[in-house]
């Protein structure tokens, strides 16, 4: 009976919406929508549905309790399917009502948009609200127990979005380990909605959220990383972030200089602040003053989680690559690496990223303007990337092929006969011999037709032979080179024919002694790491002896 009567009760209110005082009920809801008992909390869901599609922006103030009854249905099992659909669509309605007015509106348009209304039905409206248990998020009645809501008065004025109650109520599920995976993707979803729509206000609440966000990167599940990694790229990208007053509170993790990586089309965004700086898309690759920090943070976890640097470390820097800019990425990593004192993840990070380099489909513009180094910006790219890449040698050598620098890359093999040769390190020998055979580098065995102007590859390429044991990879480069046609057959006398100097002449400018001289030093710091924790590793053997 009960039943009965509250479905004639929605079919009248769905009739007569304009006489419905739906935020003096919207806690009721809010309560039994968290009820133990299936039919009643169904019952109240549905209500909720009708009441956010009724009532529109009505709703709002009361978002922060309807997302705390909704998020956690979200990850029922089918037992429960018909409340996840009905909580699905409430989630859904709601995200909608949150509009770009909403991130323009400041505390002085709110104080004059509300009406004079008696404070004592405001407290008492409070009070009862606190007595019943209600969640109301937004912790202002901006309404009194007389008012008639209507739709269309009640959506021109005193609705406010409490970002303060949402946002704090999103931050509770994501730290609380045992919502479901679907929970916590519709949290991130809210999360980047809000970052897309109230960017400015958001980034108010972005230093208590980063810490988090970060630590939602370990999450089991492909697809709440996806969404966790699209919140903070817009967060490293979108223009309010530079806004001033929004910067990063740990000054300690940023420096001004890397703020100067560049997008040449996009830099005019950064200029300004305020409205003209949100009228770009949220998505544009802009760099603010939260890029530099989100690398520094990455790279930090990556140190201390190697287990997520080996299982996730490159799907989440291709997925980053996707949705933040190539250039910087890779820019700033080698930045940060570069003054990176644990030089053994140093070494392992510049191997992963030019894995990343060499083999992801994501990077291909990437590689083909490292491969070219014909402007100031790849130049300086290879540069910056160069001495990073030192951190390992055979990396190194595997940047002077792609960039094209066959000499240096002679050069450096010749090194190697100075450094400590590992079984890690012939391994890696033996992974760039199968990366050469690989569509990567076709480019280069074609070079090798032409021995007259390409020498040095050549001779890098049996400098690599040579290093190499009686194995697979030997084989498979010796056959290689066996291939490596008799100059005197290949002259022709075709004078039109375009040379390969002319890239080495744009080359010109980089000073490749300098770089072998920093490549030298890198190795003597590896060098001198190796041997101390192999007297370190000594003493505790014989600690233990003793």
């Amino acid at each position: 009976m009960c039943e009965v009567a509250l479905g004639e009760f929605l079919k009248e209110i769905k009739k007569n919406p304009s006489s419905v005082k739906f935020a003096e009920m919207a806690n009721i809801l809010v309560i039994h929508c968290q009820a133990a008992d299936d039919l009643i909390q169904l019952t109240a869901m549905c209500w909720m549905r009708e009441f956010i599609q009724l009532a529109g922006r009505v709703m709002l103030p009361y978002s922060s309790g309807i997302l705390t009854a909704v998020l956690p249905c979200l990850s029922y099992d089918d037992r429960k399917k018909n409340i996840k659909e009905v909580a699905n669509v409430c989630n859904q309605s709601l995200m909608k009502l949150v509009i770009p007015e909403d991130d323009e509106m400041d505390e002085t348009k709110q104080s004059m948009t509300l009406p004079a209304e008696p404070t004592s039905q405001e407290s008492l409206s409070k009070t009862e609200a606190a007595s019943s248990g209600s969640l109301d998020a937004s912790g202002d009645s901006n309404f009194s127990n007389s008012s008639v809501f209507t739709v269309t008065s009640s959506e021109r004025i005193q609705v406010t979005l409490n970002l303060d109650g949402i946002v704090q109520v999103l931050d509770c599920h994501l730290h609380d380990t045992s919502i479901g995976m679907m929970t916590r993707i519709a949290v991130l979803k809210w999360l980047y909605h809000l970052y897309i729509k109230t960017p400015r206000k958001m980034f108010r609440h972005t230093d208590s959220l980063f810490p988090i966000l970060l630590r939602t990167l370990s999450d089991e599940s492909d697809e709440v990383i996806l969404k966790d990694l699209e919140v903070l790229a817009e967060i490293a990208s979108s223009p309010a972030g530079q806004t001033e007053g929004h910067g990063p509170s740990d000054s300690s993790d940023v420096r001004p200089g890397p703020v100067e990586l560049h997008i040449p089309a996009r830099t005019s965004q950064l200029s300004s602040s305020g409205t003209k700086g949100l009228e770009c898309s949220p998505s544009t690759p802009t760099m603010n003053s939260y890029f530099y920090k989100f690398m520094i943070n990455l790279l930090k976890r990556f140190s201390s989680e190697r287990k997520l640097l080996e299982t996730r470390g490159a799907f989440i820097i291709r997925q980053l690559c996707l949705l933040l800019n190539a250039e910087n990425i890779f820019h700033s990593m080698a930045d940060i690496l570069l003054r990176e004192e644990d030089l053994k993840f140093a070494s392992t990070m510049v191997h992963t990223l030019n894995t990343i380099l060499l083999t992801s489909s994501e990077l291909f513009q990437l590689r083909n303007q490292l491969k070219d180094l014909r402007t100031p910006e790849s130049r300086n790219l290879f540069c910056c990337l160069y001495r990073s890449w030192c951190h390992n040698p055979v990396t190194t050598v595997s940047l002077c092929f792609l960039t094209q620098n066959y000499k240096h890359a002679y050069d450096l093999i010749q090194k190697f006969g100075d450094l400590e040769v590992t079984v890690d390190f012939l391994t890696e020998v033996d992974k760039l011999v199968q990366l050469i055979e690989c569509p990567i580098f076709t480019y280069l065995r074609l070079q090798l037709l032409d021995v007259k102007n390409n020498p040095y590859l050549i001779k890098a390429l049996y400098g690599l032979l040579m290093l190499l044991p009686q194995s697979s990879a030997f084989q498979l480069l010796s056959h290689r080179l066996q291939c490596v046609p008799n100059p005197e057959l290949m002259q022709t006398t075709d004078s039109t024919k375009p040379s390969t100097g002319f890239k080495r002449m744009t080359a010109s400018n980089i000073d490749y002694t300098e770089l072998l001289q920093h490549f030298e030093k890198v190795q003597n710091k590896h060098l001198e790491a190796r041997h101390q924790r192999a007297g370190r590793a000594e003493q505790l053997d014989r600690r233990v002896v003793l």
